[in-house]
């Protein structure tokens, strides 16, 4: 049974329609468990009820016109109960219900199975035989077994639907909405630019073309450049090769000379497809049909398309990035954003991101935090490829974008974006004054950068110093490790930029979702793997480099301030200081007049929560790194969007830790600050003031926010709001209770709770 099902998932992934997907299922499930009849119905998002979709058994005429309640007939009950149900005899079910026009009164015996995606039920598959009798366990198992592998492709197809405006019943499709998770506040209103990773045929995005003679050209020298390579790497391998394997090349070359793949490619493009779709569709039908046949020698040839495939997108996409548009309001979509993608965006012209992968503490959303750009992460089922040159909407509140939107809803979006334009403009006046509460209490609020970009808005912003300089920023934009003097480079300007203010500089914090490309990490569980600390220990050579082109780069400045992360012992502590006090004598050897700075660690290990004063004894601060503390503590991957909803700084558990470590930490005289997303969050920076934190470090853009709200309150009225939701129990309620105090003293317009107009 296993290849079968393999075989009808391979097969059911190459359709190009929702329709054909459908078709594919019900006629290879009948195929496969020898039954008379194979259904699907679907449960249409409009109406809530079920509709016959596909069938193989009854009457096709029945299709797209029958349709059950909620909770009507078998199809509903299996529904509604969201488990399998198998019937000897369905007809004598008090829940059984007759559409004559399907013909089923010959079938007696019913299974039925939820299809069931991301804990929403989205149909069911049935099966049917006219002999009464119980499916077998087997057979219930292959069904069920079916029904999950098939939910995401399901799913994505209806999407695909809505988003080219046709809804299941193929009346138009208004406002299709998709949901993922917000990764960075406020609403942007624009025009989608789907970016794809190089040479990746199933992230092609569907584009059409006016000058199709244009588009077959450049079809046509791109297979004669792939053509030409397989030519010359024969050449250049046939002294190291066996003549069976130098005939591998020849294959090649002349699969490419197939004039069928060749007119079927050209066949798409003149009917206005671009020549990357038209390849796309064309490499995967090839694909499913020498995947699906029985022999290996053949099956083996699914390969060499696909690597053929990849070897002409390769051409097909050389200079496209150079001749790509970006308009205006650009909403920048793909399966998974990197901040190179946000960096080849023209200045002002980004509105928004949306990403396929990811959740609200990816790497990318952080950024787009800092940049004050709308973004939703972690829209799974979106069919991302469709969306180029599309109108979308992008609200960053609920985590949803919608495309194609009506003019209504277009309407109610854009009066968001003016009214928080305005709003923006009413904090610029905050930007010079003090940071403290009504009664006098100073709170000083520092920003996390790693561009220099960042410079330039954090001052306009009223930053008092830097909580949290990322140096693997340097590291990461070359493609080797820095020289100290590139380093000292990079860091003096950021010292100058916040001089006489303290900046906070992180050693080289690798590994986990912080790669390198010329020093990979490859690990099975890189989170809890070799990163930080771990790392730059191991290589003293690297760790050397980097605090002696700190300690040069402050020289006449004397605001640095050196942050190790990623501590979980002592030793680490003690090993790391060791390394400091000796670059620091190497530099002044050097004949440099450079104090040494004050050194301080990061708190995001469950273990260092429980060490704080004996890591405070040995060092001049602590800095709570909020989001890797919360992802430990709740064993959620911050990045992974299947477990957002589990990952939640207001969890009771993530405030306890806060509380202890802050408490610990001043019982040893010592300073403590917060440089997570928390500390930006305008509930999580009054209950941090609350706590006794002595600085907050966050992006630029939630600076004003901050300081506005921590201006509007009381140091005990916030102390009051603590020890409420320190008593309770559930992250959820935790977050209603911080959001309903913030309506309390105005700040509503910030947590934006929108409901889209229906």
């Amino acid at each position: 049974m296993l290849s079968v099902l393999k075989s009808i998932v391979q097969e059911v992934n190459t359709a190009e329609d929702l329709r054909e997907a459908l078709e594919i299922i019900v006629s290879r499930v009948q195929a496969a468990m020898n039954t008379q009849v194979c259904s699907i119905y679907l449960q249409d998002p409009n109406t809530e009820r079920y509709l016959l979709m596909a069938t193989q058994g009854l009457n096709k005429e029945a299709v797209g016109k029958v349709s059950l309640g909620h909770n009507e007939g078998l199809v509903g009950l299996v529904g509604s109960r969201e488990e399998p149900i198998n019937l000897e005899d369905a007809q004598s079910h008090p829940r059984y219900r007759y559409f004559p026009e399907t013909g089923e009164e010959r079938f007696r015996s019913f299974l039925g199975v939820p299809i069931i995606h991301h804990r929403k039920v989205l149909g069911v598959l049935v099966v049917q035989q006219r002999e009464s009798r119980s499916f077998d366990e087997g057979e219930e198992a292959f069904l069920v077994t079916i029904s999950a592998q098939l939910a995401g492709v399901i799913a994505h197809g209806e999407a695909t639907g809505v988003i080219g405006g046709r809804g299941l019943t193929g009346e138009r499709a208004r406002d299709a909405r998709f949901t993922g998770v917000a990764g960075a506040s406020g609403v942007a209103v624009g025009r989608g630019v789907v970016v794809y990773p190089q040479a990746d045929l199933t992230a092609v995005p569907d584009k059409t073309v006016e000058d199709i003679e244009s588009e077959v050209q450049r079809y046509q020298a791109a297979v004669e450049a792939v053509r030409n390579d397989m030519r010359a790497l024969g050449e250049k391998l046939s002294s190291q090769l066996r003549p069976e394997e130098q005939a591998l090349f020849d294959v090649y070359i002349r699969i490419l000379d197939d004039s069928a793949l060749s007119v079927e490619v050209i066949s798409h493009i003149q009917k206005g497809l671009w020549a990357q779709s038209a390849l796309k569709r064309v490499v995967q039908e090839y694909v499913r049909h020498f995947e699906l046949m029985g022999d290996d020698y053949l099956r083996e040839r699914a390969v060499d398309i696909k690597d053929l495939g990849r070897r002409v997108l390769a051409y097909l996409q050389k200079n496209v990035q150079e001749r790509r548009t970006y308009p205006k309001n650009t909403i920048l979509v793909s399966e998974e954003l990197t901040p190179s993608m946000l960096a080849e965006v023209p200045k002002g012209r980004l509105a928004g991101l949306v990403s396929v992968r990811g959740s609200s503490n990816s790497h990318v959303a952080i950024l787009a935090r800092a940049m004050g750009v709308p973004c939703v992460m972690g829209v799974f089922d979106l069919p991302f490829a469709q969306l180029e040159g599309r109108r979308l909407v992008v609200d960053g509140y609920n985590g949803q974008i919608f495309a194609s939107p009506s003019t209504e809803l277009l309407s109610f979006y854009k009066s968001i974006v003016e009214e928080e334009r305005q709003l923006e403009k009413g904090l610029e006046k905050l930007r010079d004054l003090p940071c403290e509460t009504l009664d006098g209490h100073r709170m000083k609020l520092w920003v996390n950068t790693g561009l220099m970009t960042d410079v330039v808005r954090s001052l306009s912003h009223g930053a008092e110093g830097v909580g949290l300089y990322r140096t693997e920023v340097p590291f990461m934009i070359n493609e080797r490790f820095p020289s100290e003097l590139e380093q000292r480079d990079f860091y003096r300007e950021q010292l100058e930029a916040f001089a006489p203010n303290k900046v906070t500089m992180r050693t080289l914090d690798i590994g986990g979702d912080k790669a390198l490309s010329y020093f990979p990490i490859v690990e099975d569980n890189p989170f809890l793997g070799w990163r930080g600390i771990r790392v730059t220990l191991d290589h003293p050579e690297i760790f050397l480099v980097q605090v002696k082109a700190m300690l040069k780069a402050s020289e006449g400045l004397n605001n640095l301030r050196i942050m190790l992360p990623m501590i979980s012992c002592v030793s680490e502590v003690e090993e790391a200081l060791h390394l400091i006090h000796r670059a620091h004598y190497e530099v002044c050897e050097e004949g440099l007049n450079v104090p040494m700075p004050p050194v301080g660690v990061m708190i995001e290990v469950p273990g260092a929560v429980y060490q704080v004063k004996e890591l405070a004894d040995r060092v001049e601060f602590l800095s709570v790194g909020s989001n890797d503390l919360t992802q430990y503590l709740l064993a959620v991957d911050r990045n992974n969007p299947r477990v957002a909803g589990l990952y939640h700084s207001y969890h009771p558990a993530v405030l306890q830790a806060l509380f202890k470590i802050v408490r610990d930490a001043h019982a040893v005289g010592k300073q403590v600050s917060v440089c997570g997303e928390l500390a930006g969050d305008l509930g999580g920076a009054l209950l941090l003031t609350a706590m006794g934190y002595d600085a907050l470090s966050m992006n630029a853009a939630s600076l004003p926010k901050v300081k506005s709200v921590i201006r509007r309150v009381t140091l005990q009225w916030a102390k009051d709001l603590l020890q409420q939701v320190m008593g309770l129990d559930n992250h959820q309620v935790v977050k209603a209770t911080v959001d309903l105090a913030l309506k309390e003293i105005g700040m509503e317009h910030y947590l934006r709770p929108i409901r889209p107009l229906e």
